[in-house]
């Protein structure tokens, strides 16, 4: 199963990307829905989040109050380690859970859209021989297109600052995709990818 990891600042266009793979037939997971279902109630990262930031983040319903929780970690880079090391071990579970499963059920290809590629890899997420590729786009770029569609400029400015630098993105990913273009060049990427995973996984049947 060809398994990409597709990384990229906000606004970069990578979930463009991903959404055409999965239209295609790939298993497309998002690191930032797992992340929400890591907080799901009943889960042992819901519990173990409570029991270290405070009971009162489990509202009636019995969901967390992310809104308050993300008032007592960001900003606070202790606090927001100590986040990290309880969920992200869940995510990366789960993230290798739901690729085995694709692969065992004959999946020619599979894309996971990572926010954060430092902690992925931090974390161990990446399986070997996934492709890292980074949708490179210029900050002022991704700015203006954030804006466009609806973000502050202080919301992006916060949430970039919190990303992995260009230079350690060009530094670990395998593949580098410039996009500065139309969406539909992103679009025909993808295409040629599903296209070319579909041929080799058609290649290793016909081995076997």
């Amino acid at each position: 199963m060809r398994t990409l990891f597709l990384t990229g600042g906000i606004a970069s266009g990578k979930s463009t990307a991903a959404r055409e793979l999965e239209r295609l037939g790939a298993l497309r997971i998002d690191l930032d829905q797992l992340s929400r279902e890591a907080l799901e109630p009943g889960s042992p990262a819901h519990h173990a989040v409570c029991a270290e930031f405070g009971a009162d983040l489990r509202g009636q319903d019995g969901r967390l109050r992310r809104d308050l929780l993300a008032q007592r970690v960001f900003g606070d880079p202790a606090a927001l380690q100590r986040l990290e090391q309880i969920e992200l071990p869940w995510i990366g579970a789960r993230c290798r859970e739901l690729l085995s499963e694709a692969q065992a059920q004959g999946c020619p290809c599979a894309v996971v859209e990572v926010p954060l590629l430092d902690r992925a890899l931090a974390y161990d997420m990446v399986p070997a021989g996934a492709e890292l590729v980074y949708v490179r786009v210029p900050r002022e770029l991704r700015l203006e297109r954030a804006v466009g569609r609806g973000t502050s400029a202080e919301d992006f400015a916060a949430r970039d600052a919190r990303q992995p630098s260009d230079a350690y993105l060009c530094a670990h990913a395998t593949t580098i995709l410039p996009n500065e273009g139309a969406s539909d060049e992103l679009v025909a990427w993808a295409r040629a990818v599903w296209d070319e995973a579909c041929a080799a996984a058609s290649t290793e049947a016909g081995r076997g």
